[in-house]
């Protein structure tokens, strides 16, 4: 797979800059579409895929364990003296629920997930690269774009809606937390008024976008760390390189989702 190579100095002038952009713009753009040619082709190589799905999902459990419930137990106690201003702490629930399940839940799950696993992908197979290890897979009529790339862009994009249905849970867990702490309502009310608020609509655009993102996380790793070069400082600019740029796609697609789904589901 031929790519277009970007300039490799330490500094670079604006025009460089541009260029350099571009290159990326261009290169990522063909690893998608050789992603999407293979994708489909056998063998599926389906037992690397669970190994991935364990090694890049499962072990980020506990960091996402820990990041639900702060998120709806902070969401409660910061909404809380706005809502008892206007004496409308009965909305509090169904407030921290729609938050969480719509926007805060699938963005910071995506964010965590991008900084933990992108950065691992882009280092492995950065190490892998200058090491001549995916030179040695192709000698031995190994195809290493399928058993290293495709592999691992198939693993984040279903482990991470896991994810996120988990982180969404522990936050309006955490949000009762934060009701607790001012004593304003009981467990059974508080349970009620998130399944009066929350509807099946709501759970679809949230969750389905993550499937997105974990392509994003998956992808942008995989080529940063594919087409590393410069020895072992480059495997650092892959690692470094490649959280900033699916953090920073992240974002931006989610701008475009959140239109997008306003569009499909006008009632949400």
């Amino acid at each position: 797979m031929n790519l277009p190579k970007p300039i490799n100095k330490k500094y670079l002038s604006l025009q460089e800059k541009f260029y350099n952009f571009f290159v990326t713009i261009t290169g990522i753009s063909i690893f998608n579409w050789e992603f999407l040619k293979q994708v489909f082709i056998p063998p599926y190589e389906i037992g690397e895929i669970k190994k991935h799905m364990t090694e890049l999902g499962v072990k980020t459990f506990p960091i996402v364990s820990i990041m639900g419930i702060i998120i709806g137990l902070v969401l409660a106690m910061q909404s809380f003296p706005v809502f008892k201003r206007f004496g409308a702490t009965d909305f509090l629930p169904g407030t921290v629920a729609l938050s969480v399940v719509r926007e805060l839940g699938p963005v910071l799950t995506a964010l965590i997930f991008a900084g933990r696993v992108s950065s691992g992908i882009g280092a492995e197979l950065g190490s892998m690269r200058v090491t001549e290890q995916i030179d040695a897979m192709e000698v031995a009529a190994i195809n290493p774009f399928k058993y290293l790339v495709v592999t691992r862009v198939i693993a984040t994009t279903m482990i991470l809606p896991i994810l996120t249905i988990y982180v969404v849970f522990l936050s309006i867990l955490g949000g009762y937390l934060g009701v607790i702490i001012n004593d304003i309502m009981s467990f059974e009310y508080y349970k009620n008024a998130v399944l009066g608020t929350i509807e099946f609509g709501d759970l679809i655009p949230g969750i389905a976008k993550t499937f997105v993102f974990g392509y994003i996380v998956g992808m942008v790793g995989a080529f940063k760390g594919f087409t590393t070069e410069g020895g072992t400082e480059g495997v650092g600019k892959a690692s470094t390189t490649s959280v900033v740029m699916a953090s920073l796609l992240i974002l931006l697609i989610d701008t475009v989702l959140v239109k997008v789904t306003i569009w499909l589901w006008p009632t949400v």
